[in-house]
């Protein structure tokens, strides 16, 4: 029996929202979901309700989302800070609503400037708040390291996550690796502890600053994880985590589930194409390995 691998699609957000200087135009936010649209994937992460003032790449995403539901079948994840941001994402008809804190004091403070009690607090009303129908994506940062506060302790980080867990019985849960800098090992441990624990309703969020994002989500994909947050041509980055650089990129994942035949209904040669367009936006900075493999061109 085939197994299948869910890739959520993250360039048109987290890709794009540490690009300094030019604004990245509503047209070409529409233009590289349609190319990665064409390629074959359904889910994807497409703009987040926060101020333009706080982060000016983000504007317009009800523009963009009214784009996004012309595309037959595509799910598309909306990150709401607060209930202002809530309210717009309900409002304009978002599939998912992705709620976001961090496991850690240091880069919750950094990113939300709020303590981690206050943010819970607040995603608990909004998760009780959420419309049936609506589907929810919990997102819990720098689960396995943080900018400020160094290693996460696993226990740490897993009492957060059982907290998060009892808010709803159904809603899905991202553990990530906001800075890139977990190792394998450490997230096979808490894979498997939060699977084992709670059921399979988790989701790997990744980056590649240290060069282990593919390693990682195998590493994931093995303790059971099915869902798996990349960008293509590996743009991205977090402006409130020092140093972290760019998501893994979604063609490394794609090439990889390929080869140890896992489905992900991803057509490599239009992947090529959305993961190019994504490397060239201006400011982006891009990543991964298999855009400059002249033999996966070919295989394209």
């Amino acid at each position: 029996m085939t197994q299948t691998a869910i890739i959520s699609e993250v360039a048109p957000r987290d890709g794009i929202q540490s690009i300094t200087g030019a604004l990245v135009s509503t047209d070409a936010k529409i233009a590289l979901i349609q190319a990665c649209y064409d390629a074959g994937l359904r889910r994807m992460e497409v703009g987040s309700f926060v101020s333009p003032k706080a982060i000016p790449q983000m504007a317009q995403t009800e523009v963009v989302l009214a784009a996004c539901k012309r595309m037959p079948g595509l799910e598309s994840t909306v990150l709401v800070p607060n209930r202002r941001g809530f309210d717009a994402a309900i409002e304009h008809g978002a599939d998912r609503l992705g709620f976001f804190m961090s496991a850690t004091a240091g880069h919750n403070k950094a990113n939300l400037n709020r303590t981690r009690e206050e943010s819970f607090d607040e995603l608990a009303k909004l998760v009780k708040d959420t419309p049936a129908g609506t589907l929810i994506r919990f997102n819990l940062s720098c689960v396995f390291h943080c900018p400020f506060d160094g290693v996460v302790p696993e226990a740490e980080a897993l009492e957060w996550v059982e907290r998060i867990v009892f808010l709803d019985p159904d809603m899905e849960i991202a553990l990530a690796d906001t800075t890139g800098n977990a190792s394998p090992d450490q997230v096979s441990r808490v894979f498997r502890q939060a699977i084992g624990r709670w059921g399979n309703r988790f989701a790997y969020h990744g980056h590649d600053t240290y060069g282990m994002g593919v390693a990682n989500v195998s590493a994931a994909w093995e303790a059971g994880c099915r869902v798996f947050d990349s960008a293509a041509g590996g743009i991205g980055g977090c402006p409130f985590a020092p140093g972290a650089t760019g998501n893994v990129a979604t063609e490394d994942l794609a090439w990889m589930f390929r080869r140890m035949g896992v489905e992900t209904g991803i057509a490599w040669n239009r992947l090529l194409v959305a993961a190019d367009m994504a490397a060239a936006i201006p400011g982006a900075v891009p990543g991964g390995r298999m855009r400059a493999v002249s033999a996966a061109r070919q295989a394209a």
